[in-house]
């Protein structure tokens, strides 16, 4: 009963209360692309080895490695990413905000959000806590509710395993396990942190191109969007809001290349999934309270 006050009253303060705090994500983005570049790999491939060893339960911490890797090389793919840390801090808090008022709000090293410098309208989540959201998104957002809804759909992928799922649609467990122990035995060996980088990046190669290329299935971009839905009735924005960034998306279909377009099913698909979801939430509306702090640049 204690905890649950706690988090009411940690809630109520940030839906109601100008923003204060910085997020700490500086940090964060490096310690991904450390992955990226080789440091802590031995550590990382040993975590991986029994999170995707065949018929084991993935644990927070080896959903955390892997997702830390596959963010890395989406930034990779991205650069430069954006270095606005207030805009970025901003979108943490927002995210701290659903994630207390989730079914999990503590995971292995915390949700974290990262902005892609890009025009594009898209937005990524990874295994383990990770979410990236590109500039142009961001700046199409025209509320802090909408930025909300945003996070909240990738925060739902998260929630419901959806990257651990598509690995093991794909089937790689025994090439990933393969390549962990090999990491193992190279380990034990000098001068081949090179070496571990490569096995490193190759063991992920795969996940990104389907998160990148092709994206969630149209089956659990529904799933994320009903979750979403959720997750915002519950943290006090409004539910609509992903009805709102949903319409966005489909006024900039014909123009958009690449992005959302080619890595989730149509807005208009998802509008008609997410509306009956969206009806059966009644929220007293707060948003004047956010009007002053909302940004999106």
């Amino acid at each position: 009963m204690k905890k649950k006050c706690l988090l009411h009253i940690v809630f109520c303060l940030f839906i109601l209360l100008p923003v204060f705090s910085e997020g700490q994500t500086q940090g964060d983005t490096r310690s991904a692309r450390t992955a990226a570049g080789g440091g802590d790999l031995t550590g990382a491939l040993s975590a991986m080895d029994s999170a995707l060893a065949a018929n084991e339960e993935p644990t927070l911490m080896d959903e955390y490695y892997l997702g830390r890797a596959v963010a890395a090389n989406i930034l990779a793919i991205y650069r430069p990413y954006s270095r606005n840390p207030e805009l970025t801090a901003y979108l943490n808090r927002i995210c701290q905000t659903i994630a207390i008022n989730s079914p999990q709000p503590e995971i292995f090293n915390g949700y974290h959000v990262i902005i892609l410098d890009s025009p594009e309208y898209n937005a990524f989540a990874t295994p383990g806590g990770h979410i990236l959201i590109t500039k142009g998104l961001v700046e199409a957002a025209a509320s802090e509710d909408m930025l909300a809804a945003v996070i909240a759909h990738e925060f739902a992928h998260i929630l419901l395993k959806h990257g651990v799922s598509i690995i093991a649609d794909m089937r790689l467990n025994d090439a990933l396990t393969e390549t962990a122990s090999r990491a193992g035995q190279l380990a034990a060996r000098e001068s081949l942190s090179a070496a571990r980088a490569v096995l490193f990046r190759n063991s992920v190669t795969k996940l990104v191109d389907a998160m990148v290329k092709s994206g969630y299935s149209q089956t659990q971009e529904f799933e994320a969007d009903s979750a979403a839905v959720t997750l915002l009735a519950a943290s006090g924005y409004n539910p609509g809001s992903l009805l709102e960034v949903l319409r966005v998306l489909q006024q900039a279909q014909g123009s958009q290349r690449g992005g959302f377009a080619s890595t989730h099913p149509s807005p208009a698909a998802r509008i008609g999934n997410a509306e009956e979801r969206v009806a059966r939430y009644r929220i007293q509306d707060t948003s004047s309270y956010r009007v002053s702090r909302f940004r999106n640049r």
